[in-house]
Formats: C-alpha cells, structure tokens, sequence
C-alpha cells in the first residue's frame, strides 16, 4: 500500500453522491402501484444496501484495516471504451428528460445518470490505484450495480458495466491479460458479452441456472456459452443448482476457477462480489455488484 496506508489491509472506493439513484417503490422491482396495498415495497436495489455496507465497513470487526479514498464521476469518453456511443447517448437523453424505465426494472431517474457516473468512475478509481502501485487490492463500493450492462443494452438494474470498464482500463494500460470472477447469483452477462470475443479477458461467472430472463438478458449463462472467435474458450460459466453451500462453492472454486486462472495467468484479476447467494442474506444481500481490484 502507499506509506498512508502502510497498516491498512483494503482500500475502499466510496462517493455518497450514489446515494441519489433514487429506483422508487411499487410491487417488488416493478415500480407500479396496484392501487390496494397500503404499503409499497421498496424496490430490491434501494440506497438503504449500501448504507448498511458503509457502516459495516466503518463500524465493524475489520474497520482497523480499512482505509478510505473519495470517488469521482467517470466523464463520458471513458465510457465508451466498453460501451456503444449510441447507447451512452440514450442514457445521457434520458438523463436530460428526467428519467425513464430503460427496460424491465431498470429505472433512470433524476439523480440515476449522475449517481451511474460515479459507480463507474469509482470504479475506474480503484483500478488506477492498483495500476498506479499503490497497493495490491482495492474495493470500489458502487451503485447503481453493473455486470448485466452489456455494451448496447442496460439489464438488471445496471446502467454502466462497471468492472468493464475497470478492465478494459486494466487492458488499455499495459496489462495483458485480466481474469474477472464474478459471485453473484446472477450471470455476470454483461461483462461476459463485452469481452466475449477476446482472449485477453477470462471471464468466470459461478450462478444459478437461471437462463435469459427476457429481451434484456438473451444470455443464458449455460455452460455452452463459451466465447467466439479469439475468445472460444475464455468464457467459463459454472451453473450451480438452487441451494449450494459453502462446500459447493468451495468445490467448484477449487476444481474449476482455480486451474482455469493458474492457466490463463493473468496480470489482474477483478472480483465482482454480488453475494445474494449467501444464506446470510440480511447482509450479504446488501453488497451485490461491488467490485474487488487485484494485482497478481
């Protein structure tokens, strides 16, 4: 770590402006008042997750060895190292006009677009820390959440791919070859289809069998969906069955992830830590979609 941080184990990646993405309230994610219920939920991807996580990250056990560094909104050029111009124009208009429902779920309000471009730049923080040999490992505290962005379409509450961008800026600086490992419970298929093509990114994504889930999620997240071109072969998803365990996970990480990434030997290796699959689900609900930075 710097000499700032000489006794410090992480370096967290936080801005409170994210707290902004205001998503709203309706029956589960859909945004929509049914008219005879008289308390609405929230909906799933609410600031109240990420509050929790701060002050976990504050307050609890491993606080001691934590150290915290002030994100910073991404400026649009950034954004189209991993994304289509087109598709960041829709957002910035959308933007303008004070929000819309991008697709299923996925609402861009006002406050959305500013709060999306300091996830990303936050982001891409965390990595230059790592590029720029100031440590080792850094953890970028995001939201609106990302590994459903793919370059053209938003999906699953994601505006920006976050870890994307982070590793195509990985890719853009010098570094050969970066694996991603993603956790969540849900395919990683954004960054899988941004990097689909390449041989310069493994992507690993361990989730539940899910399959597409409508227009804006085609992917299944099979374990046929292995890459194309240059990138055959660099796309490993592992489709886990509803209710592993911790020795599931283990035994797949062990087994699979493992001797894949010994192989690839990659330069970086990005974790995107969406833990909803956890049992523990009062908190590790809380941190889907952040993403962890390391230099190997």
């Amino acid at each position: 770590m710097a000499a700032a941080c000489s006794n410090k184990i992480i370096v967290v990646f936080w801005h409170e402006g994210m707290l902004n993405h205001e998503t709203g309230k309706g029956v589960f994610d859909s945004g929509t008042d049914p008219g005879f219920l008289d308390v609405l939920e929230k909906h799933p991807e609410n600031s109240d997750r990420i509050k929790n996580m701060v002050s976990i990250l504050q307050k609890g056990p491993i606080s001691p060895y934590i150290s915290w560094q002030h994100g910073r909104p991404a400026q649009v050029p950034e954004l189209l190292s991993f994304h289509a111009p087109e598709y960041i124009d829709e957002l910035v208009e959308a933007g303008k006009q004070g929000g819309k429902m991008i697709c299923a779920g996925t609402f861009l309000n006002p406050g959305s677009w500013d709060a999306a471009l300091l996830a990303a730049g936050t982001t891409l923080s965390a990595m230059k820390h790592i590029l720029d040999g100031h440590g080792k490992l850094a953890y970028a505290l995001v939201r609106p959440p990302g590994h459903h962005a793919q370059p053209k379409q938003a999906d699953g509450y994601c505006f920006l791919n976050n870890a994307g961008l982070a590793v195509q800026l990985a890719l853009d600086s010098g570094c050969k070859k970066v694996t991603v490992i993603d956790i969540d419970v849900h395919y990683g298929n954004g960054t899988a289809e941004g990097f689909y093509r390449t041989d310069k990114v493994l992507t690993v994504s361990l989730h539940m069998n899910h399959g597409s889930w409508g227009p804006s999620h085609p992917q299944n997240g099979s374990v046929g969906e292995l890459g194309e071109g240059e990138g055959f072969g660099y796309n490993l998803n592992i489709p886990l069955p509803n209710g592993t365990g911790d020795r599931g996970y283990g035994y797949a990480m062990k087994e699979l992830v493992v001797p894949a990434v010994h192989k690839f030997e990659p330069d970086m290796i990005v974790f995107v830590v969406g833990q909803d699959s956890s049992a523990v689900s009062t908190f590790n609900s809380m941190i889907d979609h952040c993403q962890i930075v390391t230099m190997l």
